[in-house]
């Protein structure tokens, strides 16, 4: 008999929701909210060429099978932000169950909403049919620009708006460069979702209770160490397969990250930049702790940082082209413990 399992998500209904409930933010004048759009627009079209020549992609995006387009890029609010991201997630999940419910979904949709500056989304409306087709016909995928939070970051942080906008331009686009670069990786992220979605929708509810509860009863006892994390308590072959797919992310983000800071040239305040996004991101406010833990943010910051490590070592240790093989194919991408050993990397690769 096969057990009752929770509702899964309907993912327009959950974007739907997020947006009718996510706040509005900043509300500029009509000619400041139009100067943002257009401003956000500019940047992102002159971050591409910057974050082409920074990030070390120009031999991956020359090889064959590379996608020459750059990404379309739309400028939106939080609500389109909270709409566009539910049809991505519905597409990167095809026609699998996720787990949890429409509610849950949508207010984590709404909660995230607040917070993202930007994001490179390859399984947009053009590639939802077939993310994999998509790729390989050497479709884009969309950059989308978060305005409200932009400008909600930037005032908070003091920094120059030119700058700053330009600036988180330049890591968008970096994500659209490597999905350029490397077009099997929207495939290849997805069949690891798809994987890990098949495992969990045959794993039995009330074992999925229980290892959750007894890793909690092990923290609260100390005898599952400080490092204990909900991630320990998935069986293995989730958990292993949920640590490769951070170890990717790491690259990416880290990539990014490295790429922002390399654009010294056309953004001259970027080590202000960083210095204040570092102390946003790291806030000790006891409201931005919760928000963090609770959407999992603070899981996203170890991988900027240590993905950054990670490619800041490799190229020191293996010079500027070292990175290039993590491009060509998933078998060259990092592996978990790799991204703290640039050394094994190098080897493995070389």
């Amino acid at each position: 008999m096969t057990p009752l399992r929770a509702p899964t998500v309907d993912w327009p209904a959950a974007g739907r929701w997020a947006a009718a409930v996510v706040p509005a933010g900043p509300t500029p004048s009509a000619a400041e909210a139009a100067e943002v759009v257009a401003t956000l627009r500019d940047a992102a079209e002159r971050a591409y060429p910057v974050a082409r020549s920074a990030s070390g992609l120009e031999a991956a995006l020359e090889a064959p099978g590379a996608v020459g387009e750059p990404a379309r890029v739309l400028v939106v609010d939080r609500a389109g932000w909270s709409r566009a991201a539910a049809a991505s997630f519905a597409a990167l999940a095809a026609d699998r169950r996720m787990p949890g419910t429409t509610a849950q979904a949508g207010a984590i949709l709404a909660l995230l909403a607040t917070r993202v500056l930007g994001q490179y989304d390859p399984y947009s409306a053009a590639a939802a049919a077939d993310a994999d087709a998509a790729a390989d016909a050497g479709r884009p995928g969309r950059l989308l620009l978060v305005a409200p939070n932009v400008l909600a970051s930037e005032r908070a942080m003091g920094v120059p708006p030119a700058d700053f906008r330009l600036w988180v331009c330049v890591h968008e686009q970096t994500h659209a460069l490597q999905f350029a670069a490397a077009p099997w990786l929207a495939g290849f992220v997805r069949a690891e979702l798809a994987a890990l979605l098949d495992e969990v929708e045959h794993t039995p509810p009330a074992q999925e209770v229980g290892q959750v509860l007894l890793g909690l009863l092990r923290a609260l006892r100390g005898e599952a160490g400080r490092d204990w994390s909900l991630l320990d308590a998935l069986p293995a072959g989730q958990r292993e397969r949920v640590e490769r797919m951070t170890a990717a992310m790491s690259l990416l983000e880290g990539h990014a990250d490295v790429t922002m800071d390399a654009a010294s040239r056309a953004i001259p305040q970027v080590d202000t930049l960083r210095r204040r996004m570092e102390a946003r991101r790291s806030s000790t406010a006891v409201g931005d702790r919760l928000l963090r833990r609770l959407l999992g943010l603070d899981a996203k910051l170890a991988q900027y940082r240590n993905g950054a490590a990670f490619v800041r070592e490799v190229r020191r240790l293996g010079g500027p082209d070292a990175l290039d093989a993590a491009w060509t194919g998933p078998e060259h991408l990092p592996r978990p413990g790799e991204i703290a050993d640039a050394r094994a990397w190098l080897r493995r690769v070389a």
